[in-house]
């Protein structure tokens, strides 16, 4: 068993060791690198975490982590567990004293939950500030609102109360409450009824049935008859309930289950029953949505006209989206206008809709307009307004924006508490933690501090912190710190041994994972290049090397080089097109066939046509990312850098990209 060093006996000999380390701290501050060097108490700050974490407390040489940056650490521990005991003063003495840390927000939610457990209403208000986070502290809070505030109380318990799935047990004496209090009467038992059935959820639906009164029983014998069959909905009372209060609720339900089940027949019944049906106008609006929606994704010609027509009085964004994208299918180059004119001016103007406004008045013969839109297209640093500078035939907006900072603040910035724990907490291996403490920073600095941070996790190589940095700090020009040089020569010597743009492979890898190495998706895809086990196995028996397994695959080196690999082939299959590999790289290469069975031809078209909004975005996005990679490495200028090759811009994507083994 390891042993702990015995602590200092003497006075003198403590005072010896903290003169030493000032001046061994003074050191470090005086590299050109401000880093601490390693502390001589980090064994003891990780084995007194380690420690705090299992209430071990008779194990923490507290002498030794009281001038440690992380004491707080244990201090959160110790405090945590004598909640509920604990006083609010002393919950808020933590959260004040750490209120630069994660720290003191931690210890609140978790004061929120034990006093609400416990009932300790009066201390949770105290020591709460505005509605928590997650549901059983929400119903915690308003369950302490209900003496106080009996309308903030409701409002919130009504919230909570109208989800189609259980709750925790935490909002059952709220629930109660409202119930006894009225305010959950037997019409939102019976709304929450049918959003459980809506989202199959049978054994809530059966518990709230058994709720209700008799005065339900024909709008529950109606909802069981349409469970086993939509179409009923044409064949059922249109009058439900208490003066037809059933009857929203229950048709928008039913409709839904029908529209995603047959939207051509839904769309015949709703046409059957829906003007005279007495139901809320929020009912009818969200039976008419998914109508639209399901027609335009589906593309069920038969219902085009009526689609049309009810788009006419509504502005949803993204079902205007569905109905230009429907227009761009069919090249109906006058209604792809008529319907972009109907978005409105906040959402028209991104570089996508002005590129296809452009397209449009290209086709109609317009190229002064085309000319217009193109070049407004074009001041937008993406797939849309690259592709519209390509046809403009100038450079790419990359609106880079530089940043730097003297040796002097740099200084300062390293000697800032919270980069003095995320050292420490990298030092004692706990990166988790250090991530919630950068973050946590990053999002109360202001503009010139957040931008210091990004420069220090730049100098650190912290390459997939430096990148959430400037997504936190939504630094969207700083294109150096956007994207790093992280495993530059992996990329380039890869890139040079499959004969696959490096720049390709850098813009798939910042997309995939941010340039986080240890990246696991909830599929399971792993590491830089998000390689999925399986596909790992089969591209190592492919280069004749050791099968990896789940956690070898994380190695960036290897997992480049098995990316590089497998994107190289998907090259192979689409006779070097970038577009369809990348699509086959997300997509997988058989749902990319059939793309391609059913392709519009032209490069821009088929981007679009993607049905996958992840994949069409993913494409974007590698296509974008590897023009703006190729212009750093350009040092910050566009010009020579195409985002397409002019093969890629002008064949024809169809069956004709697969290669001809």
């Amino acid at each position: 068993m390891r042993q702990r060093p015995p602590a200092p006996q003497h006075g003198t000999r403590r005072s010896g060791i903290r003169r030493l380390g000032t001046l061994l701290s003074a050191l470090a501050l005086s590299l050109p690198f401000s880093l601490p060097l390693a502390q001589a108490d980090d064994r003891a700050m990780r084995d007194a975490l380690e420690a705090a974490r299992s209430q071990q407390w008779e194990r923490i040489d507290q002498r030794a982590i009281a001038d440690h940056p992380l004491a707080g650490y244990v201090e959160y521990h110790r405090l945590r567990t004598r909640l509920p005991q604990a006083e609010p003063g002393q919950v808020l003495d933590f959260i004040e004293r750490h209120a630069d840390s994660p720290l003191g927000e931690w210890l609140r939610g978790q004061a929120i939950a034990q006093y609400g457990y416990a009932g300790r209403y009066g201390s949770l208000l105290a020591v709460a500030d505005g509605e928590p986070a997650g549901t059983a502290r929400q119903c915690y809070y308003y369950s302490a609102l209900l003496g106080s505030d009996p309308q903030a109380a409701a409002e919130g318990g009504l919230s909570l109360w109208m989800v189609g799935r259980s709750q925790p047990d935490a909002c059952n004496n709220l629930f109660r409450a409202l119930r006894d209090r009225g305010v959950i009467g037997e019409q939102e038992i019976w709304e929450r009824k049918m959003l459980a059935w809506q989202a199959g959820e049978s054994g809530l639906v059966g518990y709230l049935g058994r709720q209700l009164g008799s005065r339900w029983e024909e709008a529950r014998q109606a909802q069981e008859r349409l469970s086993g069959d939509f179409a009923a909905v044409t064949r059922v009372p249109t009058c439900l309930g208490p003066e037809c209060r059933a009857s929203g609720p229950l048709f928008a339900a039913a409709m839904h289950g029908f529209t995603r089940a047959d939207t051509e027949a839904a769309l015949e019944a709703w046409r059957r029953i829906g003007e005279p049906l007495p139901i809320e106008r929020e009912h009818r609006a969200e039976i008419e949505r998914d109508l639209i929606f399901y027609s335009l994704v589906r593309d069920i010609r038969h219902n085009r006209g009526w689609v049309d027509q009810a788009l006419a009085s509504r502005s949803d964004a993204d079902l205007l989206e569905l109905r230009v994208r429907a227009a761009l299918a069919d090249r109906d180059w006058r209604g792809v206008l008529d319907w972009l004119a109907r978005m409105e001016p906040d959402t028209r103007d991104d570089s996508r809709w002005h590129y296809w406004a452009g397209r449009a008045h290209e086709r109609l013969g317009d190229d002064a307009r085309a000319r217009e839109a193109y070049a407004l297209a074009a001041e937008g640093r993406n797939f849309f307004g690259f592709a519209a500078a390509d046809r403009l035939g100038q450079p790419y907006a990359l609106n880079l924006e530089r940043n730097g900072f003297d040796d002097s603040y740099r200084q300062q910035v390293s000697r800032w508490p919270a980069v003095q724990r995320t050292e420490a907490l990298l030092r004692i291996n706990e990166p988790g933690l250090a991530a919630s403490e950068w973050y946590a920073a990053v999002e109360r600095a202001g503009e010139r501090e957040a931008r210091a941070l990004a420069d220090y996790a730049q100098r650190r190589g912290w390459h997939a912190k430096l990148v959430q940095t400037t997504i936190t700090g939504r630094m969207w020009d700083a294109l150096d710190w956007r994207f790093p040089e992280a495993y530059r020569e992996h990329f380039l010597h890869w890139g040079r041994m499959t004969g696959v743009d490096p720049y390709l492979l850098m813009g798939i890898a910042r997309r995939e994972s941010a340039y986080n190495p240890e990246a696991v998706s909830p599929a399971g895809a792993r590491g830089l290049m998000q390689v999925m086990p399986g596909t790992a196995t089969q591209l190592a028996r492919q280069l004749g090397i050791s099968d990896p397994g789940a956690y070898g695959v994380l190695d960036p080196e290897l997992n480049i080089r098995l990316g590089s690999t497998y994107i190289r082939d998907m090259l192979n299959r689409y006779s070097g097109n970038r577009l369809a590999a990348a699509a086959a790289y997300n997509a997988g290469p058989g749902r990319v066939d059939r793309w391609l069975a059913d392709a519009p031809e032209e490069f821009d078209l088929f981007v679009e046509s993607i049905p996958f909004r992840e994949t069409r975005l993913y494409v974007q996005a590698v296509l974008s990312y590897r023009a703006i990679f190729e212009s750093l490495a350009n040092g910050g200028s566009s010009q020579g850098v195409s985002m397409l090759s002019p093969t890629e811009k002008t064949v024809r994507y169809d069956r004709s990209l697969l290669a001809r083994n």
